[in-house]
């Protein structure tokens, strides 16, 4: 598919929401950030934003689409307006910019802002370790207007590849439409396929329950985004400062994860879930994790479950069932789950609507940045703890997404070659079997483009 280059030349907006009323730093910090590294970050959101609903999986192929793109900051009485410079006219209906991608490109704008002021507060003023990157995952959200006391429908957390078939696309509508029968409301990467398909089904079944405040919530991060543009029913969106505080929100925030065939962005999450439930202080909290795909899915969610079971183990396999082809199945029973979730959340007296405490280790909530030496440095063997294993796992496959979608993997990729994974030969073999099966299925890249690795392993 040929993606559309036509711009709008000039346009200009006030942003919306709690960025109606700025501080006069954060206004000055925009204003004067023409060309650092601030800038350079909301330009790529903004971009993301402005294009939501095209179908591209390349942060690097977007802005080679819109190389003039601009984005310029005026301060005014009430704020700041901003002014686009050749934006994508796919954003514009007469001239107008859409109202949904207006609200999208404000909360790029009001997130992007917070993590910058907050990045700037001296390290002895905020507080450090697990503790201290949950209350930044906290008060992000919190000020993204996303946690709200009081009763609570439940929220079930979608996870799954960008990179879908028809068929499977459909069976993740069909389930997010049974769960939005029973009152359930919708968190997504945002993007589109596996992530936009459960939305849809639900706003049609809210619709029919006549439930006309329902969120349907996008969590992404600056790399991601720019790769996987919002998906136009995305209500609320948040962007946290890096993945591992995207996974953490996703389960802090949520009530149970529904998880629909993916690539290697869907192992990452997968392992950071089992990695997170299988921990013994976790062992008692209920928390559904559900997979599931159409029947023609079965395959891949067998490769992952063996993958699973022979490299962790059957106590992380036990945190998770798979149900296949049954939408009304998997809405029953994350219905039931999520129920089970908030009567534990309300007799323990934890908040129904941010769960504190969920034990995370610090392994799975510490920055992981992808580059060649990382990658190659990560210890990948079977006689590590499993605890261990299963954080330099999920790095692994962080660091395979970055490589596969996010602009700076793919200029790493570019300029150093693919990255290395190094381990011992049974894990190597085990890897290679399922990241194999992974790209023959078409699941490592939109439109059906061959795939080139951008990875090598090395027993």
């Amino acid at each position: 598919m040929t993606l559309p280059r036509t711009v709008v030349e000039s346009s200009s907006m006030v942003p919306e929401g709690t960025l109606a009323v700025l501080s006069q730093a954060e206004v000055n910090d925009l204003c004067v950030a023409t060309r650092g590294p601030l800038y350079a970050m909301f330009r790529r959101c903004a971009l993301a934003a402005l294009t939501c609903g095209m179908e591209t999986d390349s942060a690097l192929e977007l802005l080679a689409l819109y190389p003039n793109f601009d984005v310029k900051f005026e301060q005014v009485d009430r704020g700041v307006r901003l002014h686009l410079i050749n934006a994508p006219a796919h954003a514009f209906v007469d001239g107008r910019m859409i109202r949904g991608i207006r609200e999208h490109l404000s909360a790029v704008l009001r997130d992007i802002v917070h993590i910058a002021r907050e990045s700037q507060v001296p390290e002895g003023l905020q507080a450090g370790g697990p503790s201290g990157i949950t209350h930044q995952v906290f008060n992000i959200l919190r000020h993204a207007a996303l946690l709200t006391p009081g009763p609570q429908r439940g929220l079930a957390v979608c996870w799954g590849g960008h990179s879908i078939t028809r068929p499977e696309y459909d069976y993740c509508k069909a389930v997010g439409y049974q769960m939005g029968l029973r009152g359930l409301e919708i968190c997504t990467g945002c993007g589109p396929g596996a992530m936009k398909g459960p939305m849809k089904g639900a706003t049609i079944a809210h619709a029919k329950q006549r439930i006309t405040d329902a969120r349907y919530i996008g969590i992404t991060e600056p790399g991601i985004i720019a790769a996987e543009a919002p998906n136009p029913i995305v209500s609320d969106l948040v962007i946290m400062p890096d993945v591992e505080k995207r996974l953490e929100a996703f389960v802090r925030l949520g009530h149970g994860v529904v998880i629909f065939p993916g690539g290697v962005g869907t192992a990452e999450e997968i392992l950071f879930a089992l990695g997170v439930l299988a921990h013994p202080d976790n062992a008692e909290f209920p928390f559904p994790l559900i997979l599931t795909g159409p029947a023609a899915s079965a395959a891949y969610f067998s490769h992952l479950d063996g993958f699973i079971r022979r490299l962790l183990g059957d106590r992380f396999a036990q945190r998770y069932q798979i149900i296949l082809d049954d939408p009304v199945g998997v809405a029953v029973a994350m219905r039931r789950g999520v129920d089970a979730v908030l009567s534990f959340r309300e007799t323990h007296d934890d908040a129904a609507y941010f769960n504190w405490s969920l034990r995370i280790d610090e392994r799975l909530q510490s920055s992981f940045s992808a580059t060649h030496e990382a990658m190659a440095a990560l210890e990948l063997t079977r006689d590590l703890p499993l605890h261990v294993l299963v954080c330099n796992l999920r790095r692994a496959f962080s660091g395979l997404v970055s490589g596969n979608v996010k602009e700076e993997g793919m200029r790493a990729i570019a300029a150093h070659g693919p990255f290395e994974l190094r381990g011992d030969p049974q894990l190597m073999a085990e890897l290679d079997q399922l990241l194999g099966a992974f790209a023959a299925q078409g699941r490592m890249r939109l439109g059906g483009r061959p795939y080139v690795p951008c990875y090598r392993l090395v027993p």
